[in-house]
């Protein structure tokens, strides 16, 4: 059975942690775990930056772990930063200063990949996460910087959602105006409510949420007496009893209790209510902690990516399952986007193989048809622009920036002309595609253009359709039942872009269906 020796390393707001897995069929095995305290999301947070003299200490401690893998004998790793890394203005030169001095590359996750792999971290315990997703469950990320909650229910992701509510933030927000009040708590529920609420009342409405899962974090643990990253199980009652205690004492008082310094105490308050708001708001009963770190999930993705581990979960149902609500959100056509789904994979799969196209591209194509007239909802008139717009602004989990910057395109390039000069970021130098992304949304806005002509109507008058390549042509055939005129129209004039992209000419055979 093969072995592979991993290390995932997490540079945090507050902590920079490395674990070292062996990786193998079966699943994962730690074999260390370190972590150092550094208060990067306080450079981030207030200053926008990382300072010189947090630079050399994370370059010392990144060195140490760099040191430790050799001894180790790790033979792949993946250093992850967050939200420090992603609000600092300076994060590219630290990422090259770092990658200079210990030859660790760092990946920084947008907010999206990062909850993503916190939620593999959690997958990653098999019957316990399955089991717990099968009715009301919301899983509840807080770090420094903001906190996200994914509702799950029937083993469905329903939504996710990004609040800028993290524990170094809002302990920074407060801190001048801390000695102005004997009750900090109560100032800290007035500044974090009205995000709760408008978060309950946008996404919750009717569903009851019978468990909350708490991805581990220091502040997290420290809170839920989990200092050993146990697999813990806490009812609301168990919680409120210890935050009905922690709340009125002192930063002194609290830090003393806690055994922790008074900068740590400080930021414990904050979480300490935000999570009190949650379980009310949610109207949780039980709280699960499963005893994971953002660690578990990196290792646990690279063992899947890597098809060294396999997965009961489908986490690419996930990601469709979110566009699908944002479908819903912005009142798309259910029965136009069936069909879209079902001819523009179609075509896909005749043409992936001689274009080199991904199981990642084909995702993303799904995605898009989810999403190709979202801007509707906007406006009627100017529908590209709109949409590009809303998925720009979207977060949706599983999928990195640059991923939804390719949909984005995709989607706005599916109803005007394609800019062939490769600027596709409406003059935003920071968004521009690299040139395999722009062939990319090259190649799926063509097959997203002739699915959805084929379907111009919005009638859904294809029945059946096949689509394969024969020497120079893509033969699509397709079985209608009624006069499909219009539609054949249109499948003309999007021929000579895809013929431009493919290198194949679409031809396209209509059978009348019999009754």
């Amino acid at each position: 059975m093969a072995v592979t020796t991993f290390a995932a390393i997490d540079i945090g707001s507050y902590n920079i942690s490395m674990e070292i897995f062996e990786v193998r069929r079966s699943g994962l095995t730690s074999l260390t775990m370190l972590q150092q305290r550094l208060l990067l999301g306080r450079d981030a947070y207030d200053n926008h930056r990382i300072s010189m003299e947090s630079l050399n200490e994370l370059t010392r401690i990144l060195g140490d772990y760099a040191n430790i893998m050799k001894e180790y004998g790790v033979s792949a790793y993946r250093a992850c930063a967050k939200s420090a890394f992603r609000e600092s203005g300076n994060s590219m030169l630290i990422m090259e200063h770092i990658r200079k001095k210990t030859g660790i590359a760092i990946d920084v996750l947008s907010n999206s990949e990062q909850r993503f792999l916190s939620y593999k971290s959690i997958a990653s315990k098999g019957e316990d996460f399955a089991r717990t997703i099968e009715k009301g469950t919301a899983i509840v990320d807080i770090g420094g910087g903001s906190i996200q909650i994914s509702l799950f229910d029937k083993d469905t992701l329903v939504t996710t959602a990004n609040l800028q509510l993290g524990s170094l933030r809002v302990s920074g927000r407060i801190a001048s105006l801390e000695a102005q009040t004997a009750h900090p708590d109560v100032l800290i529920d007035q500044l974090i409510r009205k995000d709760i609420l408008n978060f309950k009342r946008m996404y919750l409405k009717d569903r009851n949420i019978d468990t909350i899962i708490l991805v581990g974090d220091y502040f997290t643990n420290l809170i839920f007496q989990n200092r050993t990253d146990d697999n813990k199980f806490e009812s609301r009652e168990e919680f409120l009893g210890w935050y009905d205690k922690i709340v009125n004492m002192t930063a002194q008082e609290a830090a003393e209790y806690l055994g922790v310094g008074m900068e740590v105490a400080h930021a414990v308050l904050p979480t300490a209510v935000l999570y009190r708001r949650l379980i009310e708001v949610l109207g949780v009963k039980t709280v699960w902690l499963p005893g994971i770190q953002l660690t578990d999930g990196i290792a646990y993705d690279y063992g899947l990516t890597s098809k060294i581990i396999k997965s009961g979960h489908d986490f690419d149902r996930d990601i469709l399952m979110a566009a699908r609500n944002m479908m819903k959100r912005y009142a798309g056509n259910k029965p136009h986007t069936d069909k879209l789904l079902e001819v523009s994979d179609e075509i896909f799969k005749a043409v992936r193989k001689s274009n080199l196209l991904s199981d990642r591209d084909r995702l993303l194509l799904k995605v898009a048809c989810y999403l190709h007239d979202c801007g509707k909802y906007v406006s009627l008139v100017d529908v590209s622009a709109c949409s590009y717009n809303i998925i720009k602004s979207t977060e949706i989990i599983g999928l990195s920036e640059r991923e939804r910057m390719i949909i984005a395109n995709v989607v706005r390039y599916n109803t005007v002309p394609f800019d062939f000069r490769g600027s596709l970021a409406y003059g935003d130098p920071a968004r521009e595609l690299q040139t395999e992304d722009f062939l990319r949304v090259a190649k799926l806005t063509a097959i997203l253009r002739l699915s959805n002509g084929l379907d111009q109507s919005y009638l859904q008058k294809i029945e059946a359709i096949h689509a394969l390549r024969k020497d120079e042509k893509l033969v699509i055939e397709v079985t209608v039942r009624e006069d499909f005129t219009l539609e054949k129209g249109i499948f003309q004039k999007n021929v000579r872009f895809f013929e431009d992209i493919f290198d194949v000419k679409p031809v396209l055979k209509i059978k009348k269906k019999i009754s």
